[in-house]
């Protein structure tokens, strides 16, 4: 009995010293928790906090991107996702149901507004053990109309998330100036943003990227909000409007007008820029391949803004610089001569130009001879003086426009040949902005406008926080040269042998320089063939006081016999140039007539003295026959004469062939009509070759058979020589 109590109390006093060592356990470990506040290593306040408080988002939205009068190229709007409920536990009413009741049904209702098969749906809706499933990219970004729609269907399970969408509602507009975002996850927060991937919307990230706003309150286990509590808001910010320079008239009118382009003559490229030359400021900017930044359709076929990521030869828009180079030194007389050919031996003449014939540099000019500005940088102006003008057009680095991945000029002025091509625009490379910020030169009475697209950046408090003002870039030239320039190249345009003829406009004066650069290919060698150059037009409207210049690139079209590379180029410029200028409210010129006078009857006249009254009135005169007695004459009497026009005058005694290379069809006319001839003119443009040779005595019904050539049409393909092609070996 003793034994048996005795070992009652051991065990007892066993159990005490256990209830108390576990009880001071409890004591230590909620003392520990009451002065740390932290349980497994978690801070207890922190888990509170986290279950009673909730958080519901404040959408914001991305930076609008806008033309020059505020309206809109890129904006956020509502877009919907697609959403099904499959867990039937979601229903507590069976009349009412709020999960997906008919997968079949559904599924063929659905396929008829999403972009995914019904046997697709169906399989997704099917599917077991999940709350809720989506319809990848063919259920989002659905518009509001098209949500509508399908709750109009009154599906059971059928719901909507809202979302927002990058839309741009002009499609195809600017697409390389302006690009396109994507959603992504942030690596950091897990959650999806919009992120620019190409263009303004790339580089101005920073200033278009939203920030999400949020409400923070504590609730009870239903989430309504507790007593005494208060809701804590983080207002969301929008991102900043971006403002730009391109006008969106403009701009349409030049997408329009590449549109066609595109379709009739399928070119490789065609690159466009339209600005503001007092101002540097791009009114529009545009290529092909393009890509609609909605569906990314075409994105693939160039990344690239060929106007300012790509240098490549100008071809003949270079000699513009190398003419007011010469003007601003006092080195171009425009009555000088030289003759055509060859420049030492080395580059030529297109075949346009007949070879060995006397010319005016004024006429080199006209009809783009590449000797005659060889001439000109070599001879008149030097090499090293050439050279300083380079920089000074600010062909040698990036024009600093703000818009990414600007590359600049390459200029090749180490040997002889690339010195002597630099001038007439071939082995030098140099971009279209280049051109473009060069031009404004001209265009601006001598100051150089750095181009610029971004006008102003605003924020969501309406402060602006950018304001982009015009910039000189230099000032290469005098006003007074940038003057006497422009009405050389308005000849360009109005002169019976000028190369820009198709680029007269109608109220307007145009003056420009035309251009035809030879592509070099994968050997280094220039590629052959009439449609393989890059065909271009530089110029700038009304000519005395220019309020828009325009370039405009094309290569590689696909050329009719009947087509040149002008009709291609002419076909963006001149409806793009006179809308927008009209548009603009720039009122017609008063375009003087280039009748100077009306021609008066020299029948029975002195062959001499009508000759010499006619050339001291700056016409060009022309005699048939060897007698001394005027006896006809083309024009007629009392008909228009345009300024250096031809004059032809029939004489007494036999007529012989003159050398009509060179002249237009309308000059042979006049000499077929007077001689009496019968005229066969094969294609268009100016004589190449005649059957009758110069010299040889005609008679009335003589066949006189001519063929023309434009000078796009018949650039030679000769090889200069050995030395040029080893510079681009």
């Amino acid at each position: 009995m003793y034994i048996k109590k005795k070992s009652m109390n051991y065990g007892a006093a066993g159990l005490f010293i256990l209830f108390g060592l576990l009880f001071f356990i409890l004591a230590c470990r909620f003392l520990y928790i009451q002065f740390t506040g932290e349980a497994g290593g978690e801070m207890l306040a922190a888990r509170a906090e986290m279950k009673h408080t909730k958080y519901r988002t404040l959408e914001a939205s991305r930076g609008s991107i806008l033309d020059n009068q505020g309206e809109v190229i890129a904006e956020d709007t509502p877009s919907y996702t697609l959403v099904a409920i499959l867990d039937e536990d979601i229903t507590t009413d069976q009349n009412n149901p709020k999960h997906v009741v008919d997968p079949e049904m559904t599924a063929e209702k659905l396929s008829k507004y999403i972009d995914m098969d019904q046997e697709e749906i169906l399989e997704r809706l099917q599917k077991d053990h999940l709350f809720q499933v989506e319809f990848g990219i063919a259920g989002r970004n659905l518009s509001h109309s098209t949500k509508v729609k399908i709750e109009k269907l009154h599906l059971p399970g059928i719901t909507f998330r809202r979302d927002s969408k990058r839309f741009y509602p002009n499609g195809v507009f600017a697409s390389h100036v302006i690009g396109y975002v994507e959603t992504k996850e942030d690596e950091k927060t897990g959650k999806e943003k919009t992120v620019g991937m190409l263009g303004l919307e790339k580089t101005l990230q920073s200033q278009l990227e939203e920030r999400n706003g949020k409400v923070i309150y504590e609730s009870d286990r239903w989430g309504f909000l507790l007593p005494n509590k208060k809701e804590k808001v983080i207002p969301p910010k929008n991102g900043n409007t971006v403002q730009l320079t391109i006008d969106k008239k403009i701009q349409t009118f030049l997408e329009d007008s590449m549109n066609q382009v595109q379709k009739e003559y399928k070119p490789k490229k065609i690159i466009a820029i339209v600005a503001n030359p007092k101002t540097g400021q791009i009114y529009a900017m545009g290529q092909r391949p393009s890509f609609d930044p909605t569906t990314r359709k075409g994105l693939n076929d160039n990344w690239k803004n060929l106007a300012i990521e790509e240098n490549f030869e100008p071809g003949s828009t270079m000699k513009v610089f190398t003419l007011a180079a010469a003007v601003e030194e006092g080195k171009f007389n425009p009555n000088d001569t030289f003759i055509t050919g060859s420049y030492k031996g080395g580059p030529s003449d297109h075949s346009g130009i007949k070879r060995g014939m006397k010319i005016t540099f004024l006429e080199g000019l006209q009809r783009s001879s590449n000797v005659g500005f060889a001439t000109i940088a070599m001879e008149k102006l030097g090499e090293k003086k050439f050279r300083e003008y380079l920089t000074k057009f600010g062909f040698e680095k990036p024009t600093g426009i703000d818009l990414p991945n600007e590359v600049g000029g390459k200029i090749l002025y180490r040997y002889p040949i690339e010195k002597i091509t630099t001038a007439f625009g071939q082995g030098t490379a140099i971009t279209p902005i280049q051109q473009i910020q060069a031009f404004t030169a001209i265009a601006n009475n001598g100051k150089m406008m750095k181009p610029y697209i971004i006008e102003k950046i605003i924020d969501s408090n309406q402060n602006v926080v950018k304001d982009t003002k015009p910039e000189v870039a230099g000032q290469p030239i005098s006003a007074e040269t940038a003057k006497k320039v422009r009405d050389y190249l308005e000849t360009v345009v109005t002169s019976e042998k000028g190369t820009g003829k198709p680029y007269q406009i109608e109220g307007y004066k145009v003056a420009g320089k035309t251009g035809t650069a030879q592509i070099p290919g994968e050997d280094g060698r220039y590629l052959k063939g009439r449609n393989n150059y890059v065909f271009s037009f530089l110029g700038m409207a009304p000519k005395d006081d220019p309020q828009l210049i325009m370039y405009i690139a094309i290569q590689q079209p696909e050329l009719p016999e009947t087509k040149t590379g002008s009709d291609a180029v002419s076909s963006i410029f001149n409806p793009v140039m006179k809308n927008s200028l009209q548009y603009l409210n720039i009122k017609p010129s008063n375009v003087e007539s280039k009748t100077s006078s009306r021609i008066k009857d020299f029948s029975d006249g002195r062959a001499e003295s009508a000759k010499k009254e006619l050339e001291s009135s700056g016409y060009e005169v022309v005699m048939l026959g060897n007698g001394n007695r005027i006896i006809d004459q083309s024009p007629k009497p009392e008909s228009d004469l345009i300024k250096g026009e031809k004059v032809i005058l029939r004489t007494e005694g036999d007529i012989t062939m003159p050398n009509m290379e060179g002249w237009s069809l309308r000059d042979v006319m006049k000499v077929a009509q007077i001689a009496k001839l019968d005229l066969n003119p094969v294609g268009s443009g100016y004589v190449e070759k005649q059957n009758v040779k110069p010299g040889s005595v005609i008679k009335e019904g003589d066949y006189c058979i001519v063929q023309l050539k434009t000078p796009e049409d018949s650039i030679e393909q000769e090889e200069v020589n050995k030395d040029q092609n080893e510079v681009y070996d």
